[in-house]
């Protein structure tokens, strides 16, 4: 006598019991960067010209007076420190936000010509017009702001498609690389090394002044950007699906774009444009976090870790002292050529 199966579960109790494990496993892999994280900013508060027990460090954090360890580790190591994780967090998000909504890994903010604008401002300012500090940082700031407004109207028509966004925003950021190095070409001796400085990517000296800004862009822009997760998500799906959804398409899609452009500007303001970090994360974070959602928060901490530790390697790690744009740079490049020669692969295999 045989006895019969017993029923399988209904598909949509399949479905949620299937969702609910992956956010599990998303969230734990979220702590762990977070984690890896933590340990990576303790490192850097530890680890000097000169090694702070830890101890005296929690003690500094808390406020004590601790001799021989209050000067470098509150007025030097944790400006620094907190400027990274931000600046990190901030190109993360800003890049993962790009990539998902034009579906494309290469769409990067440091790809299509919005870290160029605020780059190229910068320069000028410095050395055209003798600013510094926050004139130059303002200037930073309106000028990304104004190339992603420009790049967007110039690949409208009848909408906005990844592929023709990104063909004119690296067109425009060859442009705006020209000008740079005409600008450079042409620069006395005495603002040369200041504007070299601030296009290489750099915390070195940074200052509680420089994370509030980033902090502040933290909280309003990736604050919209996560109450946009929604309508980020259905734009995954195609335009045409997300307004058969009822999403706004004109509206959220030039918000979104917005609030992570005042990410990424505000970030290269503080912290020059650190090369690759906005590109690096979010394939990193995709790996890391698994299938789903885009992971925001994720590659916000993905940025923020590749951050930390590219300045911890080149302080102390590399032969010589180098900012941290130079590791990052020396990181991404590689990954640039693997992702277009991947893609040129799966194209070919279609054909």
């Amino acid at each position: 006598m045989t006895t019969a199966a017993p029923p399988l579960a209904p598909t949509a109790t399949r479905v949620a019991a299937l969702r609910r494990a992956r956010a599990g496993t998303r969230l734990r892999r979220a702590a762990l960067l977070a984690g890896l994280l933590a340990a990576a900013v303790a490192l850097t508060l530890t680890v000097g010209r000169s090694v702070t027990p830890p101890l005296d460090v929690l003690r500094v954090l808390a406020g004590q007076d601790v001799p021989g360890a209050t000067f470098a580790v509150r007025d030097l190591r944790l400006p620094r420190a907190v400027l990274s994780a931000l600046a990190g967090m901030s190109f993360g998000l800003g890049g993962i936000v790009f990539q998902t909504l034009l579906r494309n890994p290469l769409a990067s903010p440091d790809i299509i010509g919005i870290s160029a604008g605020a780059s190229a401002a910068a320069v000028l300012g410095i050395v055209v017009l003798g600013w510094s500090g926050a004139a130059v940082s303002v200037l930073a700031v309106t000028a990304g702001l104004a190339v992603a407004a420009l790049i967007y109207l110039l690949s409208w028509r009848d909408g906005v498609t990844g592929a023709r966004l990104i063909l004119i925003g690296i067109g425009l950021s060859a442009m705006l690389d020209s000008m740079i190095a005409y600008v450079l070409s042409r620069a006395p001796a005495w603002t040369l090394q200041d504007a070299l400085r601030w296009l290489t990517g750099s915390v070195n000296g940074a200052t509680a002044d420089q994370a509030l800004p980033v902090l502040a862009a933290l909280v309003v822009f990736g604050g919209t950007l996560i109450a946009r997760r929604g309508t980020l998500e259905a734009m995954r799906l195609g335009d045409d699906t997300a307004a058969a959804l009822g999403v706004p398409l004109t509206r959220d899609k030039a918000l979104i774009v917005m609030a992570a452009v005042g990410l990424i500007a505000v970030a290269t303001a503080m912290a020059g444009p650190v090369s690759f970090v906005a590109f690096l994360s979010g394939p990193i974070a995709l790996r890391i976090a698994g299938p789903g959602r885009a992971p925001l928060v994720p590659a916000a901490l993905t940025g923020a870790l590749l951050v930390v530790l590219g300045d911890f390697a080149g302080q102390h790690l590399l032969p010589g002292r180098y900012p941290v744009g130079v590791v990052t740079g020396a990181l991404g490049a590689p990954f640039l050529i693997y992702l277009i020669v991947r893609a040129h692969r799966t194209a070919g295999g279609r054909t």
